[in-house]
């Protein structure tokens, strides 16, 4: 009887650390996104306080790698059509990090209890590749599109233009910018909303 509370105060610790399993109801709008997931906006302002990068980059292209999916991860391969034999990569959560560059990513913020199915892990790992893009390529953290080719290709593959090898690659990172570009005009409508929103929930709620 005595592990009840403990299992209550675990579950609740849960549910506001952004474990929210389902995807957004509307992705395509950031006001949207962030209203109903409150825990959400707050990871990202943590982010943005910590690694300097904007609410609206890492969401983009976090919707483009995951669809906000906590479990997504690439299909799964068949041999003869039914015979499974793994997945193309080790890609995982939200923000589809490999395993490689999430145990970098660990190593460097000490952050050891992290989970890629973690809304708040993921977004601050977003943040850290970001911040880590800008200081290694110099591409701004604002710049959608070319941290996406730096996040898909790697720092490494983005110094030796390995994207301009696929048309299919910089389309999609045409996408992911203008689909940041959308999320910062939504941003600009609705931040006063979500800003006041959050500091009475913070303390108040």
């Amino acid at each position: 009887m005595k592990l009840y509370p403990v299992f209550i105060s675990a579950c609740l610790a849960l549910s506001l650390s952004g474990c929210a399993t389902s995807p957004p109801k509307e992705p395509e709008n950031l006001c949207s996104i962030y209203k109903e997931n409150r825990s959400w906006y707050k990871a990202a302002k943590n982010t943005r306080e910590k690694w300097g990068v904007p609410v609206h980059v890492p969401l983009a292209m976090m919707y483009q790698e995951s669809s906000f999916k906590h479990n997504a991860a690439p299909p799964m391969e068949y041999f003869l059509g039914f015979i499974p034999i793994g997945r193309a990569s080790d890609a995982y959560g939200y923000a589809q990090a490999k395993t490689m560059t999430w145990d970098d990513y660990v190593r460097e913020t000490g952050n050891s209890w992290s989970s890629r199915s973690n809304f708040d892990d993921a977004m601050d790992f977003m943040g850290w590749f970001i911040y880590k893009t800008h200081k290694i390529n110099g591409v701004s953290k604002w710049d959608a599109k070319n941290q996406y080719l730096n996040y898909h290709e790697g720092w490494g593959g983005y110094k030796r233009k390995t994207y301009n090898q696929k048309p299919w690659l910089i389309k999609v990172a045409r996408k992911v910018d203008d689909r940041s570009k959308r999320y910062a005009a939504q941003y600009r409508t609705c931040q006063e909303d979500l800003d006041s929103s959050w500091l009475w929930r913070l303390f108040f709620g």
